[in-house]
């Protein structure tokens, strides 16, 4: 079938795998080529966030001796001190904020997370709860020395049901780690992302991550069935269900889904796991403007239907990027604009079948200028094979162009990031107006994203931080959010860097609603403070 799709289009390239995605390696952070990036660079060069921003400390307790002391009698060999050990968790992995913490602690247990925030209430010591340390606004590194709670020890796997697909584990289990365990099951975890070889599970909750399977299976706040919760006084909220349906009362695992750490410490999840595809196709296009691309999704939606499962977008500057700083070559060149498209289902012949007919469709209507496809290595006519190099990496290859574009930033200087809900139609006018704005004044302004779900992330470079450069971006780029009735953050939270932009996508009132909700659960807000909510005072 796709061989003769590509026989009738030649610039139709079609290559040939058993595999849809190649397991990331893991590192410190996400990926190994990553981690030894960030290991160039000294960490101490990053301006602390209390002096770049201007924040001043709040009135918690400073942490002594007999603290330390009580801490290595409940957790022995599980308490860092050491002040190079404690660089890694301190800085952001984009080199943007820097807190300067003390004190990290390693619990294995939800009931030692409760012994060391009910001491830590009593004592009114601040605590930064921290995952897999991969988020991008700021919210998993201190601001000041507030004790850092890691969960990097808490990586059991509890249980998993083969009928119903139900898994429950620790809140410290790496994302990938997860995948592997039920893709041996036949099933697949609903999340993927660029990070997943060192973000943790209970850290995606936290911040209700999005990535790049939504598309298909929703959010976590779909997925996930129950949640175990440590408040800030210590107590354990046991709310770890495992069922589909369950209709009484409040459904109180949302307070936590994307609240950041700071209404409670997630220790353990219950999530959905959906059945692993059998038939997995990938297609990257190239579109001559961005009309075109958005006219490919409608027609890719209407024809692909329930097998389509990503619709990625990049444009040629994201390209330019990942080729110049990670020497990855994209497959298709001379057009304005990418799409990365995958299927994923049950039947092969059915799901090629679909996926012939849109792409004859996309040429033929001039939709798309070029393109390669990555099909199961069965289904690829003997004739293609001569034509095919790399085979078994070509897949890799593909999704790396996209997952890797910020890895590929981070090379190109300083990066200011946002991370935008907008109407499909209005997407890249953001990128295009930001552009104009900042004329020479930025080095690069780059947008890519899930065009699937209205995600845009816009992207600005420049050889170094500086205060001009940030007062020209906000807050003109919520503004031109809030006029298109946009979310300022449509996956990676506010953190530290977007709370006072919180009012450019809830209301006062909905402000003020969650103000109370934080002072009811965490009444001397000593839970990941100066992140998500601006001071209700």
């Amino acid at each position: 079938v796709m061989a003769a799709v590509w026989s009738r289009w030649p610039r139709l390239r079609c290559l040939r795998s058993s595999h849809a995605r190649t397991a990331a390696p893991q590192g410190p952070w996400a990926l190994a080529r990553r981690a030894l990036h960030v290991a160039s660079v000294s960490l101490q060069e990053v301006a602390l966030t209390s002096e770049r921003y201007g924040v001043q400390r709040l009135p918690f307790s400073r942490v002594s001796c007999d603290d330390v002391m009580f801490f290595e009698r409940l957790m022995p060999g599980r308490v860092v001190t050491n002040a190079d050990e404690l660089e890694l968790f301190n800085v952001d992995w984009l080199k943007s904020v820097r807190g300067s913490s003390k004190l990290l602690l390693k619990p294995q247990t939800a009931a030692e997370v409760s012994q060391v925030l009910r001491y830590c209430y009593e004592r009114n010591l601040a605590v930064n709860p921290q995952g897999g340390n991969t988020g991008l606004v700021g919210g998993s590194v201190p601001v000041f020395d507030e004790i850092i709670l890691s969960t990097v020890l808490m990586s059991q796997i509890i249980s998993f049901d083969e009928v119903s697909g139900i898994l429950v584990c620790q809140a410290g289990c790496i994302l990938e780690n997860l995948n592997q365990y039920v893709e041996e099951k036949g099933f697949v975890m609903p999340l993927d992302l660029g990070a997943k070889g060192s973000c943790h599970i209970g850290g995606n909750v936290a911040t209700n991550a999005g990535g790049l399977r939504l598309l298909r299976y929703g959010s976590l706040r779909g997925t996930v069935l129950g949640l175990e919760v440590v408040l800030a006084d210590g107590s354990v909220l046991d709310c770890l269900a495992s069922l589909r349906k369950d209709n009484t009362g409040y459904d109180l695992k949302q307070l936590f889904i994307g609240s950041e750490g700071t209404l409670g410490v997630i220790t353990a999840v219950s999530i959905l796991c959906p059945q692993k595809p059998k038939a997995v196709n990938l297609a990257f296009l190239g579109c001559q403007s961005f009309t075109q691309v958005l006219n490919t999704f409608t027609t890719c939606r209407a024809m692909l239907g329930e097998v389509l499962s990503a619709f990625e977008f990049m444009d040629d500057k994201c390209m330019e990027l990942v080729e110049q700083h990670l020497k990855l070559s994209k497959p298709v060149t001379g057009n304005p604009f990418y799409v990365l498209i995958e299927t994923s289902g049950s039947n092969s012949t059915h799901d090629e079948e679909k996926l012939n007919n849109f792409l004859e469709r996309a040429m033929t209507s001039g939709l798309v200028a070029d393109g390669t496809v990555a099909t199961d290595e069965k289904k690829i006519k003997a004739i293609l094979v001569s034509f095919v190099f790399l085979l078994s990496s070509i897949p890799q290859m593909l999704w790396s162009l996209r997952e890797r574009i910020t890895e590929a930033l981070t090379y190109d200087g300083y990066v200011y990031k946002y991370d935008i809900s907008l109407p499909v139609g209005k997407l890249y006018d953001l990128v295009t107006d930001t552009r104009a704005r900042l004329g020479r004044c930025a080095k690069n302004v780059v947008g890519y994203g899930h065009l699937g779900d209205g995600n845009l992330h816009l992207n600005i470079t420049a050889d170094s931080y500086s205060h001009s450069l940030l007062d020209a971006i906000e807050p003109f780029v919520y503004e031109w959010t809030a006029r298109c009735n946009g979310s300022i953050s449509a996956e990676h939270g506010l953190g530290f860097k977007k709370k006072f932009f919180i009012q450019y996508s809830k209301p006062k009132e909905a402000i003020l609603l969650m103000q109370r909700f934080k002072a009811m659960l965490d009444p001397k807000g000593i839970l990941n403070p100066y992140k998500t909510l601006p001071s209700s005072s």
